[in-house]
C-alpha cells in the first residue's frame, strides 16, 4: 500500500461558534482546503505553521512527540480545529510542525469521524457501515 492522501477541510472552531452566537458572518469563518496525508500511525492532526497562521489558531499547549525517524522534539498544539471531510466532521487540537511541511490526518479525528482508509482504492472513505451518520463506541 503506497501513500494515502485525502482532501478536508479545515476551519477555525472558535469562528463556528462566534458565528452560532451572532457575532461573525458566515462569510467571515477562517477556513481552508488541504490535501492531508492520511497516517494510521499517527495520532493527531498535524498542521503546518502557515496553516496555522491563516487560521489564526492559538497556541493551547505544548507537547513532546516522536517523529518517524525516532527523535523527539517539543511541538505547539494549536486549536481547536474543526475537520470535515464528506459528511463527516470533528473537532480536534492540532500539532503545528515546523516551516511547511504536508498536514497530516491520524487516527484521533479519524476516528471521531468514522472514516476508513480502504486499502484496495487507497483512499480515505466513510465508513460503509454507517454511511449517513458517524457511529462512536461508547463502551
Amino acid at each position: 500500500m503506497g501513500l494515502i492522501y485525502s482532501d478536508i477541510e479545515l476551519i477555525n472552531s472558535d469562528d463556528l461558534a462566534l458565528v452560532r452566537r451572532g457575532y461573525l458572518k458566515e462569510t467571515e469563518v477562517r477556513k481552508m482546503k488541504v490535501k492531508a496525508l492520511v497516517d494510521s500511525g499517527s495520532y493527531m492532526l498535524a498542521i503546518n505553521e502557515s496553516i496555522k497562521i491563516q487560521l489564526d489558531l492559538p497556541k493551547i499547549d505544548e507537547q513532546m512527540g516522536e517523529l518517524a525517524n525516532g527523535s523527539k522534539q517539543k511541538f505547539e498544539i494549536a486549536g481547536p480545529v474543526n475537520v470535515r471531510f464528506e459528511n463527516r466532521q470533528t473537532t480536534v487540537h492540532a500539532v503545528v510542525l515546523p516551516g511547511d511541511a504536508e498536514p497530516l490526518m491520524g487516527v484521533i479525528p479519524m476516528e471521531s469521524m468514522d472514516v476508513l482508509i480502504d486499502p484496495k482504492q487507497q483512499k480515505l472513505i466513510v465508513n460503509p457501515a454507517s454511511p449517513y451518520v458517524a457511529k462512536t463506541v461508547l463502551k
